[in-house]
């Protein structure tokens, strides 16, 4: 197998554990000797132990001499919680390190390459750098811009409407649709409703796949008021800031919310799921999200995947930053 497959072998890991490990970035990380996996590792639940300690614990001595793929530079920091990556993988006696991105955290950055050049081991830095920042997203995102990574969810008819003038909405998309959308759940570490979506639809937010339900992500209501029990008052989109223990955040519910993330241009990832039906005179998925001209509206999304699920279209988008 080539460095690319390896790597993303190694992001295949760690976008299974997003969702679980915050604050901490959710890692994978593949031991390779000769052309042979002899350990691999996520982040564990809680952010610890870490990818590359998980890894170097499966293969024990089969760790010397090998190639070490992780989507992240390794820790170079001590911590109560844990051990430094960097200065472990050099006593497991690697011989080389791939990794797809290096860690802005100020406590590591640039920090755990150095310590592994400096004995001796060849670092290799970029390969699947598109990939794992995608999968990484909230972790960078927690960095970068102190806050958290918002993907907004909308389900829309063809004609762009979230429910019908009488407000059903259930179930604009089918089963299949549906299904996805759980998994983006297990994938978030908060799901945020708008007040009125709490009231009007009363939803549970769990994840309802099998195998999976311990996925469920805490919850949240956009309010300045007070929230039910077992759910999170958000105030703001700009109040997300304070979330210090999420690094995704799922906005799914509701035309209220939708349009306060976008008028807060807050929106990182837009995920719309279309299903082939007219509704016609309904409700709109988004309102007045404060742009001045046509002008304003262009260059700010880019499309990076579509497919079908059923009869449903799947599409995502990227803010341009």
């Amino acid at each position: 197998m080539t460095d690319e497959q390896w790597m993303g072998a190694a992001i295949a890991l760690g976008d299974r554990a997003r969702g679980t490990t915050a604050p901490n970035p959710n890692v994978g990380c593949v031991l390779v000797r000769g052309d042979v996996a002899v350990g691999e590792g996520a982040t564990a639940s809680g952010g610890r132990p870490h990818a590359e300690a998980v890894a170097l614990d499966a293969a024990g001595e089969a760790a010397r001499g090998a190639t070490a793929y992780v989507t992240l530079e390794p820790c170079a920091h001590e911590s109560r919680r844990g051990p430094a990556c960097a200065p472990l993988l050099v006593e497991a006696g690697i011989a080389r390190l791939v990794a797809a991105l290096g860690d802005p955290d100020p406590r590591t950055n640039g920090r755990g390459f150095a310590l592994l050049l400096e004995a001796g081991i060849e670092v290799s830095v970029g390969e699947g750098d598109t990939d794992a920042a995608r999968s990484l997203a909230g972790f960078l995102t927690r960095q970068r811009l102190g806050r958290p990574h918002v993907t907004l969810k909308l389900a829309l008819s063809i004609d762009g409407k979230i429910a019908t003038g009488s407000g059903e909405s259930r179930w604009i998309t089918g089963e299949e649709a549906r299904e996805d959308a759980h998994r983006e759940r297990a994938k978030a570490d908060m799901i945020l409703v708008g007040r009125g979506t709490l009231e009007a639809d009363q939803p549970g937010l769990d994840v309802r796949i099998p195998g999976l339900e311990g996925r469920s992500p805490r919850k949240a209501v956009l309010t300045t008021g007070k929230a039910p029990e077992g759910w999170a008052s958000v105030p703001s989109p700009e109040a997300i800031a304070g979330l210090d223990d999420v690094n995704d955040l799922l906005v799914e519910g509701g035309a209220g919310a939708a349009t306060a993330f976008l008028a807060a241009d807050l929106v990182d990832r837009l995920i719309v799921y279309r299903a082939p039906i007219l509704i016609g005179e309904g409700r709109a998925a988004v309102g007045d999200i404060g742009l001045g001209s046509l002008a304003d509206a262009h260059g700010r999304w880019t499309h990076v995947q579509a497919r079908m699920l059923g009869i449903d279209r799947r599409d995502v988008y990227e803010r341009i930053r």
